[in-house]
């Protein structure tokens, strides 16, 4: 028999309507989930339980009425601990920052959840302020692999990814400034969307400026069209918010891929090393496309890596970010972090400003190769999930994150959609992901592909089980 955690949202919410389950059932299911999963794996900062299950018994009398108060009424969510959540603090992973406080708003995306009747479950870990591609804080611990805890989940939003992966609530709100909702969606064996920027509002506005996304992690692409739905709207706090989308990303999914031009790059023209089984695993998945009816080039972008350039934006937003504390709260930061922040405090304007006209080149470039192209697919990561607690992989020869992950943060440089979808997995058994990239405000062309994958069985929405289940 399916257990309700392992049910997508989607799911979920038709059994409601036919009366198969109760918004509370799920919920219970979720947080016993999460409970479960919690010491081995460590996703949660804290779970919201007597809250949840208030909001869940409220939900279920809507539905009894016939009245459901919004898109996703009754559905167990997780919360990334960067964005606020009305009532529960918001630490960001860091013991500088202090549990007292009012805590007294939602960011856009939180309210919009909210609005719709989702039930929060618990916030989900992140490095400190989500500083880097992999889940380890000062304040909570190591986050690990839910395939093999002995390996990472990914960050920076690797405790909803294994919330996900693992049961414990199908949809999951992360943020993404160079690769945070897709590397740890590559670890895990999720799907996750790193949204056009400006099209899910974000506040407070983020130290890492216009890198940083909010988007959906969820087990497959309707789900996270559907969760789109409700967060992909303009909030008054963002001023650098999109206008509403021209219609339902949920009425596009199911367009198929024929006649879409796709530029398959395996390793961005020899510039990244990626592992056999990875290579393997990703040409396969673009064959199926092909066989789908997408008109398949192997070719690669006009993209040099914009490493340095990245470096000097995210270390000077670090920088800000901390800028703030005294002393004695500096003692506290994960070394890393220190360190980067050293870096970031040391660029100039200038230096910044180049670093911009970087960006503005590199973007230039791949609105030219949109032209062409429909959509460009890479490996989301050249490697599997590397050991727990490190932020590179032993031997690598990587100083800092951004040398494993060339693959993602180049479009955070270009704000272009782009999503991670799981389509395999190495000897071990950990997953691996694809990498689809669309132009600006094309985000339901990869929602659509990605969802044609799932539907030919190209990738995979099957949830992992916990230890003893």
């Amino acid at each position: 028999m399916t257990e309700l955690t392992d049910l997508t949202a989607v799911r979920l919410l038709d059994g409601y309507r036919k009366g198969e389950w109760s918004p509370v059932e799920a919920t219970r299911a979720a947080l016993e989930r999460a409970e479960a999963i919690q010491p081995e794996v460590n996703a949660f900062v804290r779970l919201t339980a007597d809250d949840a299950l208030a909001r869940a018994r409220e939900s279920e009398e809507r539905w009894r009425r016939g009245e459901p108060q919004g898109l996703l009424d009754g559905v167990p969510v997780t919360v990334k601990d960067i964005l606020l959540q009305r009532g529960a603090p918001t630490l960001r992973g860091s013991k500088a920052t202090d549990p007292a406080g009012r805590w007294d708003e939602d960011a856009p995306s939180v309210a919009r959840l909210r609005e719709h009747g989702a039930v929060f479950i618990g916030k989900t870990t992140t490095p400190e302020y989500g500083w880097k591609g992999v889940t380890d804080s000062p304040l909570s611990g190591v986050t690990r692999n839910p395939y093999d805890p002995s390996r990472t989940a990914g960050g920076s939003s690797g405790g909803s990814a294994a919330a996900v992966a693992l049961g414990a609530g199908p949809l999951s709100l992360g943020t993404d400034g160079g690769g945070s909702v897709r590397i740890p969606a590559s670890f895990c064996g999720i799907f996750a969307l790193k949204p056009t920027y400006g099209r899910v509002p974000l506040y407070p506005a983020s130290a890492f400026g216009t890198l940083a996304h909010v988007g959906p992690m969820t087990r497959d692409a309707a789900d996270s069209a559907l969760l789109m739905d409700v967060i992909g709207h303009p909030d008054s706090r963002d001023w650098s918010a999109l206008a509403p989308p021209p219609g339902a990303y949920t009425e596009g999914l199911t367009g198929g891929v024929r006649g879409l031009r796709v530029a398959y790059s395996p390793s961005l023209g020899g510039q990244v090393a990626v592992r056999p089984e990875v290579a393997t695993a990703v040409r396969h998945a673009v064959e199926r496309l092909a066989e789908l009816g997408a008109y398949v080039t192997e070719t690669d972008p006009d993209l040099t890596d914009p490493v340095e350039a990245f470096h000097t934006l995210w270390f000077s937003g670090a920088a800000r970010v901390t800028e703030h504390l005294g002393p004695h709260q500096r003692e506290l930061l994960d070394p890393g972090l220190r360190e980067i922040c050293a870096q970031g405090a040391s660029a100039s304007a200038l230096d910044y400003l180049a670093a911009v006209d970087v960006r503005m080149d590199l973007g230039r470039r791949m609105g030219d190769f949109h032209d062409t192209y429909d959509l460009l697919v890479t490996p989301t990561l050249p490697i599997t999930a590397f050991e727990a607690g490190a932020e590179v992989p032993k031997g690598s020869g990587h100083r800092r994150w951004t040398g494993w992950t060339p693959f993602t943060y180049p479009f955070n440089m270009t704000q272009q959609p782009a999503a991670s979808v799981p389509v395999g997995a190495d000897g071990d058994g950990l997953p691996i992901g694809l990498q689809l990239v669309a132009a600006r405000h094309r985000d339901d062309l990869v929602l659509r592909a990605a969802h044609a994958l799932y539907e030919a069985g190209a990738a995979s929405a099957d949830p992992v089980r916990p230890s003893g289940s």
